[in-house]
């Protein structure tokens, strides 16, 4: 009896082991739930022969006398169930540590994936700059080539405009030496005058002496006397266009309506003006009224029309012609809606003849503040809706304008634009009601 007391006993330590051990796996397993079923799984299997066997013993004690060679089986088992149970914990420890690395991964790897996404929005960012900076690279070229364009332009324009003052020098030479043989030209016409004028008093001393002669003579002497008035008439003619002046000069302080004398056109009316800036200026271009159309053809501009009373041009051709044989100055007198006054003078006034498009120089400048609307168009060809000579590759400046003018890229100050519109700017915008455009000779501020 005792002997099987405590064989119980033993069997009963055994049981409490088992329990542990599997409580122990328990706690292990429940220690991450994902692995909980493979831990329930794996216990079950390892304890199962052991509860078979227990079942089995418990048989054999109940039905057998031999009880010690199975308590010495018992506790072989129970040591083998020790072992076991080191085994758990050693693997509860090494999932444990294995845990805690998933878990330090899962850290490092949020940590990556943090540094991931600051790295792309910093190449994000670095994306944006170099897009701004090619931006800004593409508008640095483009004003680069459009400096290098201007640069071109500005080279041409200076040497055109030396090649402009080597042909005024040869102008001026030229000038001097028509001057001096006008000169020479006026004391020959004088003595021809004064020979004629001696030649008429001969002829009416003749005259008289035939009056005193018989009736049969005078029939001869009315012969004679109308050969005397050709003479006379040719003598006049003569001297008439030898003396007639080129410019209003020799006007003075009478304006008005006068007559020139020019090369290459012969005798034409002008308008002389003593009123605006001193005497002897010629009026080319007069805006008082609206009454005259502007928009014209290239042969109407170059002939002239509109009326001294009025609005006029005096012509192209008639310019060309005029400011050909001296230097002239040119001075503008605008007056805007308000009926305030601009006033400016240009020394170097000329236009070129029609092969080269009739194209404007003006010189120096002096005067009120509107000076770089009318430098705009310097060097420039006329232009009409039938010739086009501005520098617009689509388009004609002078249809857009409506009236002839010398265009460049169109206009800043445009005294041709239809009244009521007619403009003139540099800094602002100048609305005109009056325009006037005069000239004379460069020589006469020596005077």
């Amino acid at each position: 009896m005792g002997r099987i007391t405590f064989n119980g006993i033993m069997l009963l330590m055994i049981l409490q082991i088992f329990l542990v051990a599997t409580t122990t796996g328990d706690e292990t397993c429940e220690s991450d739930r994902i692995m909980e079923e493979q831990c329930r799984i794996h216990t079950y299997k390892t304890v199962k022969p052991l509860l078979d066997y227990f079942r089995q013993v418990r048989n054999e004690i109940e039905q057998s006398e031999t009880k010690e060679k199975l308590i010495s089986d018992l506790m072989e088992k129970y040591h083998e169930i020790v072992k076991i149970h080191e085994t758990f914990k050693k693997e509860a420890a090494l999932l444990n540590e294995y845990k805690n690395k998933v878990i330090k991964g899962e850290n490092d790897l949020q940590l990556c994936q943090n540094k991931v996404d600051k790295s792309e929005s910093d190449i994000n960012s670095q994306q944006n700059i170099i897009l701004k900076l090619e931006k800004q690279l593409t508008d640095k070229s483009t004003n680069l080539e459009n400096c290098q364009v201007q640069l071109k332009s500005l080279n041409s324009t200076l040497i055109e405009k030396d090649e402009n003052i080597k042909r005024l020098s040869e102008n001026i030479k030229s000038n001097k030496e028509h001057q001096k043989t006008l000169e020479l030209e006026l004391e020959k016409s004088k003595s021809i005058i004064i020979k004629h004028e001696n030649d008429i008093q001969l002829c009416r001393l003749e005259n008289n002496k035939l009056n005193r002669t018989s009736e049969n003579i005078r029939e001869e002497q009315k012969n004679i006397q109308l050969k005397l008035k050709d003479c006379e008439t040719k003598l006049s003619q003569s001297a008439l266009d030898k003396l007639t002046p080129t410019t209003c000069l020799p006007f003075g302080d009478y304006s008005g309506v006068h007559q020139l004398n020019v090369s290459g056109i012969g005798l034409f009316n002008v308008l002389c003006d003593s009123q605006l800036a001193g005497p002897g200026w010629i009026v080319i271009q007069q805006r008082v009224g609206g009454n005259e159309n502007f928009t014209r053809d290239w042969a109407t501009f170059r002939k002239g029309f509109g009326s001294f009373e009025s609005d006029f041009f005096l012509g192209l051709e008639k310019l060309h012609r005029i400011t050909s044989l001296q230097r002239f100055e040119l001075y503008t007198h605008l007056v805007d809606e308000d009926d305030n006054t601009y006033n400016a003078r240009y020394d170097g006034f000329k236009i070129s003849d029609e092969d080269n498009g009739y194209a404007l120089n003006l010189g120096k400048f002096n005067g009120t503040n509107y000076e770089e609307g009318m430098r705009y168009h310097e060097n420039m060809k006329f232009s009409t809706f039938d010739h086009d000579n501005d520098k617009v590759d689509n388009g004609n400046c002078a249809v857009w304008g409506k009236s002839g003018w010398w265009y460049n890229h169109c206009s800043n100050c445009n005294l041709n634009a239809p009244y009521g519109s007619l403009y003139c700017w540099n800094y602002g915008f100048i609305l005109l009601k009056e325009v006037k455009m005069l000239i004379r000779p460069k020589e006469a501020m020596k005077k």
